[in-house]
């Protein structure tokens, strides 16, 4: 079990990232402005341009501590990653069952149908928690889509229908995304999903949660020994992490959706948190992504039981457990990979 220990993140756009001895040091214009020790990070994101040295990369690579670099802005630049020290045997089987669609249906349907089902509770929970401030019918006739959904999943065995199937029923649960949004009406008004560029406050912060989700589920991959570039359901496209897209699938519900709506009805992130661009892009301010960033270090802390260990573990968890129960079914351990099925 991989210690869940603190994220630091590194927001001012001008300083430089260095090592001295076994700690971060934070520079800016050569004058020390932080000092952490590497021994209790886990994680490091960096929004500066400026970057980091070479001593502190490989010293990170080292200790197995994720290292990711975003434009001021939040868009997804690169993660420094060293040595593999994955299981070659492991990885081997693993571009084995992505080569094979048959066996890669497997995994992607699990996956697809923990994606649906904790979609669906998602919907009954709001239905429960805020019943009497929502459209409950229309929420709940899609819920019961989605429900008959699960069916469709659990027989199919081709790849296009699987897709086909996942893309009608994510169709169905963000046309009643907007009930689930019961505050700030006026600054979020979900109208349906963009992106590449996000153009409007909701889908600017649903992004944003997804592409830290991602490189946190690319992280647990890489720790437990898989290639986080080679996916079953996402295919092979150069610079995609396609196996980490996988494995959020089952994730995006509760641990991005569910947050973000979270941030918009306790009013944490307001629509004063966003920037628009001259091209129409709306992007979190640098005090959204504050706000952001200090909300998902707490989220990450709470505990939860989980469904198929029937252990409490914090939520910052749920990525690395999913892919360590992902190595074991490769791995064959395990006669199927379970997904995360949340209530």
């Amino acid at each position: 079990m991989r210690k869940l220990l603190n994220t630091l993140y590194v927001m001012s756009e001008d300083v430089y990232l260095a090592l001295d001895g076994e700690n971060i040091v934070i520079l800016r214009d050569e004058e020390t402005v932080g000092r952490f020790p590497l021994h209790t990070l886990e994680n490091i994101v960096s929004f500066t341009y400026k970057g980091a040295s070479p001593s502190l990369m490989g010293a990170c690579a080292e200790k197995g501590i994720d290292l990711s670099f975003y434009s001021p802005r939040g868009r997804f630049l690169a993660r420094a990653s060293g040595r593999s020290y994955g299981n070659v045997l492991l990885r081997k089987e693993q571009y084995r069952i992505s080569d094979d669609l048959k066996r890669s249906v497997l995994y992607a349907r699990n996956m697809i149908l923990g994606k649906v089902f904790n979609c669906r509770w998602s919907l009954e929970r709001t239905i429960r928690d805020n019943g009497m401030r929502v459209d409950a019918e229309r929420i709940k006739e899609v819920s019961q889509e989605l429900n008959e959904g699960l069916e469709q999943i659990r027989t199919c065995e081709d790849l296009d229908t699987l897709r086909g199937i996942e893309g009608e029923l994510a169709s169905r649960y963000f046309c009643v995304f907007d009930e689930l949004i019961i505050n700030q009406k006026s600054d979020f008004v979900f109208r349906g999903r963009n992106r590449r560029p996000p153009l409007d406050n909701i889908n600017a912060l649903l992004s944003f949660a997804y592409t830290v989700l991602g490189n946190e589920c690319a992280a647990a991959l890489e720790s437990v020994g898989l290639d986080s570039y080679v996916g079953f359901l996402h295919r092979d496209r150069p610079g995609r992490q396609s196996l980490s897209l996988d494995l959020m699938e089952e994730l995006r519900g509760i641990m991005a959706d569910r947050f973000a709506l979270t941030l918009i009805n306790k009013k944490i992130i307001k629509g004063e948190h966003f920037d628009r661009q001259g091209d129409g892009a709306v992007l979190l301010s640098d005090e959204g992504r504050k706000q952001f960033f200090a909300a998902w270090q707490q989220r990450k802390k709470e505990t939860i039981t989980h469904p198929f260990l029937n252990e409490k573990i914090p939520w910052g968890l749920v990525p690395y457990v999913q892919a360590m129960l992902l190595a074991r079914t490769i791995r064959g351990d395990l006669e199927s990979y379970p997904p995360f099925l949340w209530k």
